[in-house]
């Protein structure tokens, strides 16, 4: 099922205007969850709202909002407070500005969304304002109101739409300042930046986040998968601690003598890659997933209900690559 749009309006550039939707770009539904229980009866927790002195349980139509001042007061703000100084939705992302990429820090990067054309109208415009910032090679940055705030949305283009990312604003960066102040000026000899530079050269390549695997993703799948068909877990053994380094160089020597030694079966590995198939995820991962299509925890719900009683041996399928995220 296609997700839902976050937000549906308009987006303007001066008098070029045309429908749009804002779908979020990234999902953590797939990923492992878990619920609270009662050890004893195996039931779920529920949680209750209760007045912290008394102890009793608040009815939802008692309970406000309220800015704390000191310890024991705070000032009471009604929803109906709350709604008057909402702000409306314009409904229309109105392109503000065109900014160089560069000038944007990272630090201001929120999240990112999906911007496409609402709907068999509109097409036309879209490519115009798409094409537009895309000959500029710039970012244009407009605002968005979602849910009763106002944000600032970058939007670039990306394949056929628009990527749009929320920015922050500069109250919500923390400087620098405050946590680098204390780091000592030290000089680095040129012999130790060379042999680091050496290190970066054997480990350079490009990124490819399909190479990557979240590791504790597949360890909580092969843990369920093994609970399932009744397997006892071994406790894990304490990974040992680096001893301290004394010696600088010495130890950039001996990291540069392990990354050459590591080269050669790593141009190995990457000849018989050369029509590579994607990174196969760590033993366990998705075969619990078998009779069902999209993976994630609804998946791992299906597949636990439908689990027999007796323990059976887990049939592998081919393992499907997680992101790095």
């Amino acid at each position: 099922m296609a997700p839902r749009a976050n937000w549906k309006g308009f987006l303007r550039l001066s008098l070029v205007t045309c429908p749009v939707a804002l779908y979020p770009a990234t999902s953590d539904t797939e990923k492992v969850s878990f619920n609270q229980i009662n050890r004893k009866t195996g039931h779920r927790i529920k949680y209750a709202k209760v007045d912290a002195d008394t102890g009793e349980e608040v009815a939802a139509e008692d309970i406000m909002k309220g800015y704390k001042i000191d310890t024991d007061t705070y000032i009471e703000v009604s929803k109906d407070e709350l709604d008057d100084i909402a702000l409306e939705s314009t409904r229309t992302i109105e392109i503000d500005e065109f900014v160089p990429k560069t000038d944007i820090d990272n630090r201001y990067l929120i999240r990112p969304y999906y911007l496409v054309p609402d709907g068999k109208v509109g097409h036309d415009a879209f490519a115009v304002i798409r094409e537009t910032i895309k000959s500029m090679n710039k970012v244009a940055i407009g605002r968005v109101v979602l849910t009763n705030r106002e944000h600032i949305i970058a939007l670039e283009p990306l394949d056929k739409g628009l990527m749009g990312t929320l920015l922050r604003y500069p109250y919500e960066v923390r400087s620098e300042k405050e946590y680098f102040d204390d780091i000592q000026d030290v000089k680095v000899t040129k012999d130790m930046l060379d042999l680091a530079k050496h290190i970066v050269e054997q480990k350079s390549g490009s990124f490819e986040p399909e190479e990557f695997e979240d590791r504790y993703e597949s360890a909580l799948i092969e843990l369920i998968n093994q609970k399932r068909n009744g397997v006892t877990t071994a406790a894990k053994a304490a990974p040992k601690t680096a001893g301290n380094v004394i010696n600088l160089m010495d130890a950039l020597k001996r990291s540069l003598a392990s990354e050459k030694q590591s080269a050669p079966a790593a141009a190995k590995e990457t000849g018989k890659a050369k029509g590579k198939k994607p990174k196969k995820a760590a033993s366990g991962q998705r075969e619990m997933l078998l009779p069902i299509s999209g993976g994630g925890k609804r998946a791992v719900k299906e597949a636990v209900k439908e689990t027999p009683k007796k323990a059976e041996k887990p049939v592998r399928t081919p393992a499907r690559s997680k992101k790095a995220g």
